[in-house]
């Protein structure tokens, strides 16, 4: 494993870090770039703004493991209150949500999990959106599927994340290739059974996977910002005679929002991932440990080099 890798992802549970982190004076603004804020107001102003440029949006409420009823209700009712503003908005035709199950009780069983999905369903149907269900470590992915594949009777269009770090995302690839998916390349610590170590093993296995679902009837959504897999996408979508409208690209938000302007330019779809919420501190170490030469930018920010 890369060794910054090894060190982004220890920092994630450092409470001096963090501190270090939360309390440095240009840390705001430096958290600003990749976060949209901590309120829904923030989410809701950041996606205007976006979609005011020809983006896509997906709004990403910053929350994991709830390990009792209330906490994962608070999540569910935050998730509520995002899809009422984004509808009185006019956003929800171009801004989805982002949910990720161990934050509405999946840690509680599958069914407190579900039912808790369920509502936001519901909600976003109402609202005029659709959720994606985020992926999340290894342990969880196949009791997610199985949500998925409940809520998906009687929300067929509800979305799905593989990370094309884990080995068995072709395999889940072909099962899903049919349907919404979203791929990204994995930023969790998972162990070298089930997932590539190697950053060239793990493009290598993006590729594999993209190609599985591009010769699918699904509509693949390509979550990267790396310059060689958007052309790869690029070239393999034109092999398998899809339209620039035939699937996506998504972004981080305060990542090469330039080269989200060129594309969206170009015709192609481009959505951007905006995280919200007070508990941006694991997303962030996770976002910077996905492409370790991310780190950079943000420590000479933070720390004024």
């Amino acid at each position: 494993m890369n060794p910054l890798r090894t060190l982004i992802l220890a920092a994630a549970g450092n409470g001096a870090v963090r501190r270090v982190v939360a309390t440095a004076p240009v840390s705001r603004d430096v958290v600003r770039r990749f976060v949209a804020g901590e309120a829904t107001a923030d989410a809701i102003e950041a996606a205007g703004r976006l979609v005011g440029d020809g983006l896509r949006v997906t709004l990403d409420h910053l929350g994991e493991d709830a390990v009792d009823r209330s906490a994962a209700e608070r999540t569910v009712l935050a998730h509520l209150r995002l899809l009422d503003e984004l509808h009185a908005a006019g956003l929800a035709g171009d801004v989805e949500v982002t949910v990720r199950l161990s934050a509405v009780g999946q840690a509680l069983g599958e069914t407190r999990a579900l039912d808790n999905a369920s509502r936001v369903c519901a909600a976003a149907e109402q609202a005029g959106t659709t959720v994606t269900l985020d992926a999340e470590r290894h342990t969880t992915t196949d009791s997610t599927l199985r949500v998925l594949a409940e809520l998906r009777r009687a929300w067929p269009s509800t979305g799905v994340v593989l990370q094309a770090r884990l080995r068995r995302t072709p395999d889940d690839c072909r099962e899903l290739a049919d349907t919404r998916v979203r791929l990204c390349e994995g930023a969790y610590d998972e162990p070298a059974s089930v997932a590539f170590t190697d950053p060239h093993e793990v493009d290598l296995n993006y590729v594999r996977c993209a190609n599985v679902l591009l010769a699918g009837s699904g509509y693949p959504v390509f979550a990267t910002h790396d310059p060689r897999l958007v052309e790869v996408v690029a070239e393999r979508a034109r092999w398998y005679g899809r339209s620039a409208t035939d699937f996506e690209y998504q972004v981080p938000h305060g990542v090469r929002p330039a080269e989200q302007r060129r594309l969206a330019a170009e015709g192609h779809v481009v959505r951007v991932h905006v995280p919200y919420g007070d508990q941006w501190y694991g997303y962030l170490v996770r976002r910077l440990a996905e492409r370790p030469a991310d780190a950079a930018f943000f420590l000479r920010s933070l720390f004024g080099r």
